[in-house]
């Protein structure tokens, strides 16, 4: 599974890259964005990654924006204006292989809609490998990550997966412990991950420490689809792929049968079409329903359940 899971996720950046360079620049360094909101993680250096020498860059690829060499997670809140009417909170994990961190597809525009519904969302930027901090620099380290050329060590990318879910358990424990505070149940914080943040919130849901801080609901976003061991209690999931999916398509579903096999709930959508990394985009796709989907669903597992006038009565 794994050796399958990670050729997948090198192919997933790859497929990102051509929309890139096809007009020869269209990826350029842009400045780091400062979310004066976003709440550092941890107290100092986070945990393995003291002698980090890298600084975090961001990209622009003409499309959205990427954050690459983060060495310091941080948590944005979203609040919803009424946070009475759910009372439940998502964090949201973006994609990127591990390499980067897809902040404008996967990330604001996720909170913006889950805050609009009045479900409180935090935007998890989390650490990620080092890579080259010039544009580039950074388009050949993805080819030398693709087609290393002879006498080249290929980059292997998990070591990036203990790093995001470290931080993804950081940032549940952070939530919940602010959760008066912010207006909403502490036992109603989920996770909503893309592509490799799917991988990551379901490598916090598998996490083998009885103490480990798990997710109340998971929405699983163009995750990959083979089957892997779980543990015996799992949390609701709600998972969507595209048939057109160039990386998990074609593997089965594996990981939901494991999933139903448990007992846990499970709604998994597979839509027409709409690719990898639909994400926030509207493209006349089936998949452009998946965030109200995922809403319905919510409301379906009593998620969305608040304490405002519309449930007065």
């Amino acid at each position: 599974m794994r050796n399958k899971l990670f050729s997948a996720l090198f192919a997933m950046t790859l497929a990102a890259m051509p929309g890139v360079a096809q007009d020869g620049g269209g990826m350029k360094q842009v400045p780091v964005q400062q979310d004066e909101a976003a709440i550092a993680l941890y107290d100092g250096p986070a945990p393995g990654s003291e002698d980090a020498a890298q600084t975090e860059t961001w990209f622009d690829i003409g499309t959205e924006r990427w954050a690459a060499n983060v060495t310091h997670p941080t948590l944005l809140p979203v609040l919803p204006d009424d946070p009475e009417q759910t009372r439940a909170a998502v964090i949201v994990v973006p994609g990127g292989g591990f390499q980067f961190v897809s902040m404008d597809n996967e990330g604001y525009p996720i909170a913006d809609w889950l805050a609009e519904r009045g479900v409180a969302a935090f935007v998890l930027k989390y650490r990620v490998m080092q890579t080259p901090e010039d544009a580039e620099g950074f388009q050949a380290h993805m080819s030398r990550l693709f087609a290393p050329q002879p006498g080249e060590e290929q980059i292997d990318i998990r070591g990036g997966i203990p790093f995001a879910v470290a931080d993804a358990q950081a940032a549940l424990d952070l939530v919940r412990s602010r959760a008066d505070e912010w207006g909403f149940d502490a036992d109603k914080v989920g996770m909503v991950g893309f592509s490799a943040g799917a991988i990551t919130a379901l490598g916090v849901t598998t996490a083998d420490a009885k103490t480990a801080p798990k997710a109340d609901f998971i929405g699983y976003i163009y995750g990959p689809m083979t089957a892997t061991s779980l543990p015996a209690s799992l949390p609701p999931v709600f998972a969507a792929l595209a048939a057109d999916d160039g990386l998990f398509a074609g593997q089965g579903f594996g990981l939901v049968d494991a999933w139903q096999q448990t007992g846990a709930p499970v709604e998994l959508h597979y839509y027409q079409n709409g690719g990898h990394g639909f994400g926030s985009y509207k493209r006349g796709v089936t998949a452009d329903g998946w965030f109200d989907q995922f809403m319905a669903w919510m409301d379906t597992q009593g998620l969305l359940t608040g304490t405002g006038p519309d449930d007065a009565d």
